[in-house]
């Protein structure tokens, strides 16, 4: 077993796990596994810039996260960066506070490279599973962006697309600094258009109607598959490798985009941070199930911080 931590730093949240991972029997055992929301990516779609105050929250989590990684003693870590940190002008002041705070440099990976991951996280312990079709379509829903990967084993085609819950909801849902509640019928509309447009961009690379099983990940995918077993409270174990008919993601989604803010945030399991932007989130995972015609959806647990993990191993 090698001891590995890994930190994948999105648009809105940032996770760690620590966990021991054997490549030669594929088995990964958790030790420590946790998400902060720290929306990184808040106003970059506007600015091109990371705020002062997003960037200090996320440094913050990093100092967390650093006596954590120093408590289990994890031998290798590995710091991944995605949507955010990849539009942003002043991402060197990024770079810089986190080399600070963890003594490694944050890999500003792409979009490509974040697919992969993505696709290796969710897939492994599928491997040579009998009960689920392949090809895989693995759809990894961030804030800022949407990664689709196709393959069996291994990567087929991926592409990385820009709709995310949290960009998806300032650039359509927010006027004059507040997140219309609940939004119009014209802000949906203009939503629904831009995330076909992505989806008309992720056809040209990814067949995306080949696969046999789709396979949700991030925080957008598992707070649907959440509500639709209506959880008392968030529970990772009965979210993982749940399935979510398409008419349930269709019934939530619609709740979620005529809800007020105060309904959304009287749901047991939704995590305060996602409250505004759950209704986005949940809007992408509905149309691509209407393009590809899924009839449900695999929520998986185990996404890019798992490929980070084993990248690392």
């Amino acid at each position: 077993m090698t001891r590995v931590a890994a930190i994948d730093c999105g648009t809105n949240s940032i996770r760690l796990l620590v966990a021991d991972c054997d490549p030669a029997t594929g088995e990964l055992v958790d030790l420590d596994r946790r998400m902060t929301i720290v929306r990184l990516g808040q106003g970059v779609d506007r600015t091109g810039r990371l705020a002062p105050e997003a960037l200090e929250r996320t440094f913050a989590a990093c100092r967390e996260y650093a006596a954590v990684i120093k408590e289990h003693g994890a031998e290798r870590l590995r710091f991944v960066a995605t949507s955010a940190s990849r539009d942003a002008e002043n991402r060197d002041d990024f770079v810089r506070g986190v080399l600070d705070i963890l003594g490694v440099e944050p890999e500003v990976i792409t979009g490509d490279q974040e697919a992969e991951f993505s696709f290796t996280g969710a897939t492994k312990e599928l491997t040579g599973s009998d009960h689920l079709a392949r090809p895989y379509l693995v759809v990894d829903i961030g804030g800022g962006s949407t990664e689709f990967v196709v393959g069996d084993d291994h990567v087929r085609a991926a592409r990385s697309v820009d709709v995310g819950c949290v960009r998806m909801t300032e650039r359509h849902l927010v006027v004059d600094g507040k997140v219309t509640d609940p939004p119009t019928a014209e802000q949906i509309a203009a939503m629904r258009a831009d995330i076909e447009a992505a989806l008309d961009l992720a056809e040209e690379t990814v067949p995306l109607r080949e696969a046999r099983t789709l396979v949700g990940l991030a925080g957008s995918v598992t707070t649907v598959s959440a509500i639709a077993q209506e959880l008392p409270e968030y529970d990772s174990a009965a979210i993982h490798h749940s399935r979510v008919t398409y008419e349930r993601v269709r019934e939530i989604t619609e709740w979620l985009l005529r809800s007020t803010h105060a309904e959304r945030a009287a749901v047991p399991s939704m995590h305060p941070g996602r409250v505004d932007v759950i209704a986005a989130g949940a809007l992408v995972l509905l149309s691509i199930m209407e393009r590809i015609g899924a009839e449900e959806v695999v929520v998986s647990e185990h996404d890019i911080l798992d490929g980070i993990a084993w990248s690392v191993a």
